[in-house]
C-alpha cells in the first residue's frame, strides 16, 4: 500500500483508518490554493501543479461516506472539494500525469488500469464498508465500467459533469438531472482558457519575431529596415491575437465546425485589417511579395494557435479532432512554410 504524503500544504490533518492515517483535507481553500489556480491558469508552473495520487479524507469521513474519483491536476482536485461544504467523503485521486479528467480520459491517463491500482494500492477496501464509486461524467472515455466492477469489486456511478451540481447529486440519491449532464461551453468558460494559450503561442512568437526582425535589415536602408521589421512583429502579434484570443471568444459565430476553419477565417481578417494601413506596398514587386507571405503566415499561425482548443470544446470529438488534423496540420505546416519562403524572397529582392 501507499499513501500521499501528510506534508502536503493543503493537507489539515488525518483521519485513522484501519489501514493507517489518511490526509484530511477542508473544502475551504486556502491563498495558496487560489495563487496557485491563478499561475496555472496563465501556465506558470501548469505541468507541476499536482497532487499526490492516493485516498484523502474531506471533513471526517466514515466506512459509509461516499467515495469521490478525481484527477490528481491540482486544479481538478481543488474545484472538487470546494464543491463540498460540511460533507464527509473519500476522494481517491488517481495518477492522471497532472492532467485534467477531460483531457487525461482521452489520452488514456484517467483509465480502468490506473483506477484499479489505485484502489488496491490506497487500501479502499478495508476503508468502507460499500463497493461504490462516484466518478465524473467526462472520465467516462477512459473507464471500462465493467472491468473496474470485475477487477476491483466496485460499482462504477457517474456523477454531474460539474463539480458544483455534487451536493444535490449526493442527497438525490445518486439521481443526475439532464442539467447535469449537459456541458456547455460559455463566454466565460473560454475566456478562463485564454491566458494559458496565450503564453505559449507569445513564449513561441517571441522567437519568431526576433528573428524575422533581424532578417528585415537584410539588404534595406536601416529607416526601411526598421518599418518592415516592426510590421514583422505587429503581424506576428496579430496573428497569435487572432488564434489564441479572437477565435475562442467568437467561437459560436465563426463559419464552420472544424477549429482550424474557424481560426483561419479570424487570421484572414486580422491580415486585411493589417494591410489597410500599407496600400501604399501594392505598388511594388516586393510588396505584393510581403503582402502575399502575410496572407499565408497569418491564417496558418491562427489556425494552428486555433486548433488548441479542441480539447476543451464541446463542439468535436475525439475522433474528430484526429480527422481534422490529418488535414489541416499538414495545409498549415505547408502554408506557413510557402509563406515564410516568399517573406525571406521579398527580402533579398529589396
Amino acid at each position: 500500500m501507499s499513501f500521499p504524503s501528510l506534508q502536503q500544504s493543503f493537507v489539515v490533518g488525518s483521519v485513522q483508518t484501519p489501514v493507517g492515517p489518511i490526509p484530511q483535507v477542508s473544502s475551504s481553500l486556502a491563498w495558496a490554493d487560489w495563487s496557485g489556480t491563478f499561475k496555472a491558469r496563465w501556465g506558470i508552473g501548469r505541468m507541476h501543479y499536482t497532487v499526490e495520487p492516493g485516498l484523502y479524507a474531506l471533513g471526517t469521513p466514515d466506512d459509509q461516506s461516499p467515495v469521490l474519483v478525481t484527477a490528481n491536476y491540482k486544479m481538478s482536485f481543488d474545484r472538487l472539494r470546494k464543491a463540498l461544504p460540511g460533507r464527509n467523503s473519500w476522494i481517491l485521486v488517481i495518477d492522471t500525469k497532472g492532467i485534467n479528467v477531460w483531457c487525461a480520459a482521452g489520452k488514456g491517463t484517467f483509465g480502468t488500469a490506473e483506477l484499479v491500482t489505485r484502489i488496491e494500492s490506497s487500501g479502499l477496501t478495508q476503508i468502507v464498508s460499500h463497493r461504490e464509486l462516484i466518478l465524473p461524467q467526462l472520465g467516462g472515455a477512459g473507464i471500462a465500467a465493467h472491468q473496474v466492477k470485475k477487477l476491483s469489486g466496485f460499482n462504477v456511478v457517474y456523477g454531474p459533469i460539474r463539480a458544483i451540481d455534487l451536493p444535490v447529486f449526493l442527497d438525490s440519491d445518486l439521481k443526475a438531472t439532464s442539467r447535469m449532464r449537459l456541458k456547455t461551453f460559455t463566454t466565460w468558460e473560454r475566456v478562463v482558457l485564454i491566458p494559458m494559450e496565450l503564453i505559449g503561442a507569445l513564449k513561441a512568437g517571441l522567437i519568431l519575431m526576433v528573428v524575422l526582425f533581424c532578417l528585415a535589415y537584410l539588404g534595406r536602408p536601416s529607416e526601411n529596415a526598421l518599418s518592415h521589421g516592426l510590421f514583422s512583429v505587429l503581424a506576428i502579434l496579430t496573428a497569435i491575437l487572432a488564434g489564441a484570443v479572437l477565435t475562442p471568444l467568437l467561437l459560436p459565430w465563426l463559419p464552420g465546425r472544424s477549429f482550424s476553419l474557424k481560426g483561419l477565417s479570424v487570421g484572414v481578417l486580422g491580415a486585411i485589417t493589417l494591410f489597410t494601413f500599407r496600400w501604399g506596398v501594392w505598388g511594388t514587386q516586393t510588396g505584393r511579395l510581403e503582402i502575399l507571405a502575410w496572407f499565408l503566415l497569418m491564417p496558418a499561425m491562427s489556425a494552428f494557435l486555433a486548433m488548441n482548443f479542441t480539447g476543451a470544446s464541446t463542439y468535436t470529438s475525439l475522433s474528430g479532432v484526429r480527422k481534422e488534423m490529418r488535414w489541416a496540420l499538414p495545409l498549415e505546416m505547408g502554408g506557413g512554410i510557402i509563406g515564410l519562403i516568399f517573406w525571406i524572397g521579398s527580402q533579398f529582392i529589396a
